[in-house]
């Protein structure tokens, strides 16, 4: 197998340093490690399926676990006391451990089983206070030119001295028309 150098990518991608760990590992993981084989699909925007196949197991004998930021499935074949002579035998059912990484607020919405494939399906819930949020912008508020006068204090030279000087012209333009 040739080996893959990625450290030149360590200086020209910031923040990618858990991307790049990851495929690192994988490269690294021997072929034990790719059972049982899957797909990942994406289904929606925030929606996402991981199917194994496991064929050979029994939903009693897979389990999975979700944890912060891990999904974890695990197959163990329960031991049969009857004796068999295989002439040929070429379905796996080994044991196996396989651990997926997954992102922030992904969490496991089902998990089915059908016909030896186990589907997971997967979930990105973002907490309401991550949620991308739109924020109204306001102007300020319009001040007016005639403000009322304390009384007893004398308005501005040229200024009305209080608001009812200022209807009197409106009255006169409506009388006028």
């Amino acid at each position: 197998m040739k080996a893959l150098n990625l450290s030149p990518l360590y200086g020209s991608m910031v923040g990618a340093e858990r991307l790049i760990g990851a495929l690192e590992n994988a490269m690294r993981m021997p072929d034990e490690a790719s059972y049982p084989p899957y797909d990942i699909e994406k289904l929606a925007d925030d929606q996402y399926r991981i199917s194994f196949a496991v064929a050979g197991f029994s939903p009693d004998e897979l389990e999975l676990v979700a944890e912060p930021n891990q999904l974890t499935i695990s197959g163990r074949k329960a031991r049969s006391d009857e004796p068999r002579h295989y002439l040929h035998r070429g379905i796996a059912t080994r044991a196996f451990d396989r651990r997926f990484e997954l992102a922030d607020y992904v969490v496991v919405s089902r998990a089915t089983y059908d016909n030896g494939m186990l589907n997971v399906e997967l979930k990105r819930e973002l907490p309401e206070a991550v949620r991308p949020r739109r924020i109204g912008i306001r102007t300020p508020e319009v001040v007016s030119n005639t403000r009322a006068q304390p009384s007893g204090a004398a308005a501005a030279p040229g200024a009305p001295a209080n608001d009812a000087a200022l209807e009197k012209p409106k009255r006169a333009r409506r009388k006028a028309a």
